[in-house]
């Protein structure tokens, strides 16, 4: 994603999925604010609480390195506790401000992304980024939690071609899903073959890989996000080391994360 163009482009796709999202709590009354989601003890509130957060984290990282990396610093202290922290100090806020403050904060890294020249990177919570490769995990992130929402309010989504965006970065961290669990990446590579809403086929990784990963792009997407367990996709794995990392994946920077428990198998 090295084209000086690709950052307008995920821009573009992640402005789109954060109004889509905004379409779902715009209207909210408080009550459903307060409604519990899939992820334990989060609130709707506490999922747009962590998006604004993020984005905020995000921009510091942006404009102030050096302030950002203070920031890292308070999160290698408490490692389990500080994205947890910053969903409770968001979500205790009146819903009409959390929502001014998460539309206001999402302009403002758009903003400050597009200024980053060609190439630049800046610190992150995992691997340095670029524009575009952060433009894409915050759609990531933003599809995810909006997942947890819409779940949470009974809304069904119809996915889209935003999709490739989260398995791309999904298949590009599943270095980074055997590192932050304490193991050594796997040096043979992983082919994905995904059926896109489209019906088309999204490829990443050398045809030739003997570990390979099929299905649809959602089931992939939802296991790369966490938001699903491995047992309840029909993603089929060829190779002990495919099969693995679906058990592990996440496409998300931070602690490994716990998942999701198993609901019946769609396996």
């Amino acid at each position: 994603m090295s084209d000086p163009g690709a950052v307008r482009t995920v821009l573009a796709d992640l402005r789109a999925e954060g109004d889509e999202l905004d379409l779902i709590v715009g209207g909210l009354s408080d009550e459903r604010w307060a409604l519990a989601t899939p992820a334990a003890g989060w609130t709707v509130a506490h999922q747009i609480a962590h998006l604004a957060w993020t984005d905020r984290a995000a921009l510091l990282a942006v404009t102030d390195p050096g302030a950002f990396a203070a920031e890292v610093e308070k999160a290698l202290a408490a490692p389990e506790r500080f994205v947890g922290d910053g969903a409770e100090e968001g979500a205790a806020l009146p819903p009409a401000e959390l929502l001014a403050r998460w539309r206001d904060g999402r302009e403002l890294l758009r903003e400050a992304l597009l200024a980053v020249p060609p190439g630049d990177r800046f610190p992150w919570y995992g691997p340095p980024m670029s524009a575009p490769a952060m433009a894409t995990a915050r759609l990531m992130e933003t599809w995810a939690h909006g997942q947890d929402v819409a779940d949470a309010l009974g809304v069904v989504r119809t996915p889209t071609a935003r999709l490739r965006h989260v398995a791309w970065i999904g298949h590009r961290a599943r270095d980074y899903a055997h590192l932050v669990r304490g193991e050594q990446p796997p040096a043979e590579p992983v082919r994905v073959e995904l059926v896109a809403p489209s019906g088309a086929t999204w490829t990443f990784g050398p045809e030739e890989a003997g570990q390979r990963v099929t299905g649809t792009a959602l089931d992939f997407c939802l296991l790369v996000t966490q938001r699903v367990h491995r047992d309840d996709t029909a993603l089929r794995a060829e190779g002990d080391g495919a099969e693995h990392w679906l058990r592990i994946a996440q496409a998300f920077a931070g602690p490994a994360g716990a998942g999701r428990a198993p609901k019946g198998g769609a396996r």
